[in-house]
């Protein structure tokens, strides 16, 4: 082959080369950061198709079976040590190596590919927790705190995420179903996020392109709005933006989020895109920025945040103690619960959290969310490392800030919770949602749902955490907070109701119905019970419906005892207990 064809064929070589390269880079996004694991795999397959055209245009190459053949020697040694028989099969074959001097230069471009690849692989091993327990355990400090302190008692659960993603989806499809003129084209996101939006949780997403030919379509105009779900209330509703969003994940080409994301920020070792508004109810995308903590690989963690104008295209990168206060989700909750299990973990080093598993705790596999201030925090309780089914503290993950507080309340772990609840309407065949923590009366309380096979939420359930046998439910937050209230004044736990005048002893009362009327107040039913005194002054005696249906037996003129407190109304009396004398 003479010089000018052969020139010709290495451009034409090294073209296809680099736009294999480039096809790679445009689908795969792996950062250009030494501290990316996807960025080595990514040298590595560069330098391959790099060596590749050289090692083909070398005329060695073509004879590589004659290069096997001349320096891989395959010699047969006969074993004479005995007679062999035909069954004999102790041949032995040696397969002898030439002197590296020997070996052709072209050949040894094959160990550029594979210097990433040992780069990777010491990495790896550097970065391993067998070598780097203390500093994995160091990642994060943790504050013990009181319970009773930073947990206000609740009356009525607002500031509490009840309602899990799967629940949130249903509800946000079924309201976007209702909308033919969008969910024609497009779908929601499964992808919720979990926000403070004005002083109450929410959870939102937002609307992307129902597949290639969808977003074809309507690439132009781009997608309209986004779905806001109401975990307090189970409604959602859909929300048609001024400004329509131009890059979401399933855009393509220049349109996919990712990707531009990736081109503003080549270097950057981008986490997964959140869905936000901000103070004046834009939507953005928060991208937080991980950088190792240990080693090359080893603890990754979140060292800047991106907020992304998804409408516009615009960012902006900020430190993390520059992080505006609106932002709710910097550190996602995987990753909080991640970080926290290295300390519980590895605190004592690594054999000792392999073999003696003094002092190991870990987190529950799940957590939930709480809306405290203006900040979202991450629930979730710790165990032992021995898996048993009690808890000895739980944790609070603030979702901005990533500050941790451990609360030293030992009790119930939260599955046997979610058991408890589940037993307790075992005919329905109910499934309970992971817990949350909330203060009720004073006592650490497991709250959640309980969905139908649907994933429809149908109850709210309380669990006592240090007594998990105490189990209320009810179709409302406040008639279950009202059937837990009175289940601790059964049981002990308190003396009073919330609403009753504090130190008040319980009474008996016998007296004749005079007049019964059922009132609804705050989406309550209340049996309110008329029945005068000894001296004709008019007492009221009241009970929730939910609470306890038999009062719906009682009947003007009937005769009845009561087992009542006196409330903080003057002339009302809440029943405890009754029977018909």
């Amino acid at each position: 082959m003479d010089k000018k064809k052969k020139i010709i064929l290495y451009a034409v070589m090294y073209s296809i080369a680099a736009l294999v390269a480039f096809i790679t880079y445009y689908l795969a996004l792996p950062p250009i950061n030494v501290y990316s694991v996807g960025f080595w795999f990514f040298l590595a397959w560069v330098a391959l198709l790099g060596i590749t055209p050289y090692f083909l245009m070398r005329t060695e190459a073509r004879r590589l079976g004659a290069f096997i053949k001349e320096h891989l020697v395959r010699r047969y040694v006969p074993n004479n040590s005995r007679k062999k028989k035909k069954t004999d099969k102790s041949d032995t074959f040696e397969i002898k190596i030439e002197p590296r001097s020997k070996i052709k230069r072209p050949y040894l471009f094959l160990i550029i590919p594979l210097v990433p690849l040992v780069v990777l692989m010491i990495g790896g091993i550097s970065s391993a927790t067998i070598f780097n327990a203390s500093a994995y355990s160091s990642v994060i400090s943790v504050t013990e705190a009181e319970f009773a302190t930073d947990m206000p008692q609740t009356d009525k659960i607002t500031h509490i995420a009840l309602m899990d993603t799967d629940t949130a989806k249903i509800i946000g499809n079924r309201t976007l179903g209702s909308l033919s003129h969008v969910v024609s084209q497009y779908e929601v996101s499964e992808d919720y996020s979990q926000i403070n939006f004005m002083g109450t949780p929410k959870k939102v997403s937002n609307l992307e392109y129902a597949g290639f030919f969808k977003w074809m379509g309507n690439r132009a105009n781009g997608v309209p709005g986004y779905v806001m779900v109401d975990p307090i209330d189970n409604t959602a509703k859909y929300v048609e933006l001024s400004e329509p969003i131009k890059y979401v994940k399933s855009g393509f080409f220049g349109d996919d989020l990712k990707r531009r994301l990736r081109f503003d920020y080549p270097t950057k070792i981008l986490g997964e895109p959140s869905f936000e508004l901000d103070d004046e109810g834009r939507a953005v995308f928060i991208v937080p920025c991980y950088k190792p903590r240990v080693s090359l690989f080893g603890a990754k963690d979140v060292s800047e945040v991106i907020i992304f104008q998804p409408c516009t295209g615009e960012s902006d990168i900020y430190s993390l103690d520059q992080t505006p206060a609106w932002i709710d989700e910097v550190y996602n909750g995987e990753l909080a619960c991640k970080k926290y299990d290295w300390k519980g973990k590895l605190s004592g080093g690594f054999i000792n959290s392999i073999i003696g598993q003094k002092d190991c705790k870990v987190t529950t596999d799940d957590f939930g969310y709480v809306i405290l201030g203006d900040d979202v925090w991450y629930y979730t309780g710790v165990t032992s490392v021995n898996s048993d089914e009690s808890n000895i503290g739980f944790i609070m993950t603030n979702a901005r800030t990533g500050e941790y507080k451990f609360y030293p309340v030992i009790g119930a772990e939260e599955h046997s919770a979610m058991a408890a609840a589940e037993g307790e309407v075992q005919e329905k065949g109910y499934i309970a949602s992971f817990p949350a923590l909330i203060n009720a009366s004073g006592q650490p309380t497991y709250i959640m749902t309980l969905k139908d096979e649907g994933g429809l939420v149908k109850l709210y359930a309380l669990v006592n955490v240090q007594k998990y046998s105490i189990v209320a439910t009810g179709t409302t937050q406040e008639k279950t907070m009202e059937a837990y209230e009175k289940l601790l004044l059964e049981e002990g736990i308190i003396d009073a109701l919330p609403d009753v005048l504090p130190g008040t002893p319980s009474m008996l009362i016998t007296a004749v119905v005079e007049d019964i009327r059922i009132i609804t107040t705050g989406g309550e039913s209340y049996v309110y019970i008329s029945a005068p005194d000894e001296s004709g002054s008019n007492r009221l005696f009241r009970t929730a419906i939910a609470v306890d249906e038999s009062v719906l037996l009682i009947r003007v003129g009937d005769t009845v005892t009561l087992e009542v407190v006196r409330s903080q109304t003057g002339g009302i009396f809440d029943i405890i207990n009754w029977h018909f004398e």
